[in-house]
């Protein structure tokens, strides 16, 4: 089975108000605009058995309907050169519960929590390994005040991906609708 992560689609026109601003850094491998999304959790490579009880604690998530609304932008890791520029995510207690409604159903299959802090944002690019902070400081300024309109999170999905040369393959595997 390929590696498994869970996350949330946000609408077409936040989506494409996303896109519009990935430009201007010459070292930047920006993410094609279909396969932006917001990462719940990242599970890696599960076999079958993994697989199947993923989907099943996955079944059990109960959460209400909440919206998110997209705005900033920054870089991981923190210090040191930039591996990858985001949009963020405005603070959404309803996102963090389904987060942790996410991680409570997967404890059930064995799986731990992860140790690093929940960080809610968008992937828009990844930076080869030269790339110096300097080089991403027109971007960070540019797009400091970066902000779209909201988006009704109704499902999360647990998708597979597969690693290519050109570019990660995603997949839904299986969708969940929120109450």
């Amino acid at each position: 089975m390929p590696r498994l992560f869970i996350a949330i689609n946000l609408k077409a026109s936040v989506m494409e108000d996303i896109h519009n601003i990935c430009f201007g850094i010459k070292n930047a491998r920006w993410v094609p605009q279909d396969q932006m999304h917001l990462t719940l959790r990242f599970l890696g490579n599960c076999d079958e058995n993994q697989f199947q009880d993923t989907l099943a604690a996955l079944s059990q998530v109960r959460i209400q309907t909440f919206s998110i609304s997209p705005e900033g932008v920054g870089y991981f890791p923190p210090r040191g050169n930039p591996r990858v520029l985001w949009v963020g995510i405005k603070q959404c207690p309803e996102l963090l519960a389904l987060r942790k409604s996410i991680d409570t159903a997967l404890s059930r299959t064995g799986l731990t929590e992860e140790r690093k802090k929940f960080h809610p944002h968008i992937t828009v690019a990844r930076m080869r390994d030269n790339t110096h902070s300097s080089a991403i400081i027109p971007f960070l300024t540019q797009n400091s005040l970066f902000k779209t309109e909201s988006s009704t999170v109704k499902e999360f999905h647990l998708y597979s991906s597969i690693l290519r040369q050109d570019g990660a393959l995603h997949r839904i595997e299986e969708t969940y609708t929120l109450l």
